[in-house]
């Protein structure tokens, strides 16, 4: 991520390397974003889907915020993957970019779909506080 930011501050921005952000998205949704910190918004349902073939469930509730990939039966528990009330689907970098700030939601490097609000909640919230 610092390397991408010194390289915007240049005016060279790079995608972050496919591994890297295939490998950076998958900790941001099991170790920054599953928390027991209750979601303050209905409950939610968000798929994320790189177009590298890795995709992502994240679970938003009153008993918190939950991860898992989906397409990988052993891994996931969700048996019907397509309850999905909002997705993003870009590269694996654009989805990283997209989760720590870089790309707006309104960014034509994702589609996103479903209920947008949801993606605005999430930007907002800081289960920390």
């Amino acid at each position: 991520m610092h390397t991408h930011d010194v390289q915007l501050t240049v005016g060279a921005p790079q995608p972050l390397p496919e591994e890297v952000a295939l490998d950076g998205f998958d900790d941001c949704q099991f170790t920054l974003c599953s928390t027991d910190v209750a979601w303050p918004h209905e409950p939610a349902v968000v798929d994320y889907y790189a177009t590298e073939g890795r995709s992502w469930r994240l679970r938003l509730s009153r008993d918190g915020a939950w991860a898992a990939r989906l397409g990988a039966p052993a891994v996931s528990e969700d048996p019907d993957p397509d309850t999905a009330d909002a997705s993003a689907r870009g590269t694996a970098s654009d989805l990283v970019l997209f989760f720590y700030g870089r790309i707006p939601p309104d960014s034509l490097k994702l589609e996103l779909d479903g209920d947008r609000r949801i993606f605005d909640q999430l930007i907002a919230w800081d289960p920390s506080v």
